[in-house]
């Protein structure tokens, strides 16, 4: 992490935050008056991204698929600033197009779990106590529409079904943060022109802005749930 000093303020904590959706997300939060942490594997590149925003944003050293990343992360924030206001799930990997559910992979259907899921999960676990302390956390892991089982096909399985756990693990984990000030909820951005998601897209910014909808909900909002743009999706 960078050596800036912290300011008053709400704190959010990005995963996969150097590009994309994530950093986006970082974009706009800053925007609002967050200190935003970049989580990132490449603290050199994180950093480079973090000076490209303004506001109070720096990165943080955090490989989601990394065992003991997320505890060590939780670790620094604490000291640094004592709790956590919004926590967002974003890193994802292996958006799996062109494979077969029948011809798997397994070393990238394991790759896809351990940061989809495994990484999330973690970084839920690690920094729960952080976003209780806040007295308003806000969790909110970013999904896909690709993992509701209302409409899902035979495109991706390991996106798929890594994502449908992600949704899965979203309502226990609400169910158990209930009446803490914690809301937690899944955020499906769309299809958006990024690496991952390829050209062709709605702009980074709109898929970003429901994500932040989730992140800065009034604590009356809903808890446990699953949206695109504020908008209820089916499991």
């Amino acid at each position: 992490m960078t050596g800036k000093t912290a300011r008053s303020g709400k704190v959010a904590l990005v995963t996969g935050a150097n590009r994309g959706i994530g950093l986006e997300t970082g974009r706009q939060l800053a925007k609002l008056g967050f200190a935003v942490l970049l989580g990132v594997r490449d603290l050199a590149k994180g950093e480079a991204a973090a000076k490209g925003l303004d506001g109070h944003v720096e990165a943080i050293q955090f490989d989601v698929a990394a065992p003991d990343a997320a505890s060590q992360a939780a670790t620094e924030v604490q000291r640094r600033f004592g709790r956590l206001d919004v926590l967002i799930n974003n890193a994802a990997i292996h958006y799996d197009t062109g494979a077969r559910a029948l011809r798997p992979d397994w070393t990238v259907i394991r790759e896809a779990f351990e940061t989809n899921v495994f990484g999330a999960w973690r970084a839920a676990s690690a920094f729960a106590p952080l976003l209780k302390a806040s007295g308003h956390g806000r969790l909110v892991n970013v999904s896909s529409e690709g993992g509701s089982l209302t409409s899902m096909g035979a495109r991706a399985p390991a996106y798929s079904t890594s994502k449908a756990t992600l949704n899965a693990l979203t309502c226990v984990l609400a169910a158990e943060l209930r009446g803490t000030g914690v809301l937690v909820n899944a955020v499906c951005p769309g299809w958006v022109a990024t690496d991952m998601g390829g050209p062709g897209g709605r702009p980074v910014a709109q898929g970003a802005a429901g994500i932040v909808w989730a992140a800065t909900l009034p604590d009356d909002g809903p808890t446990g749930g699953f949206f695109r743009d504020g908008k209820r999706l089916p499991w």
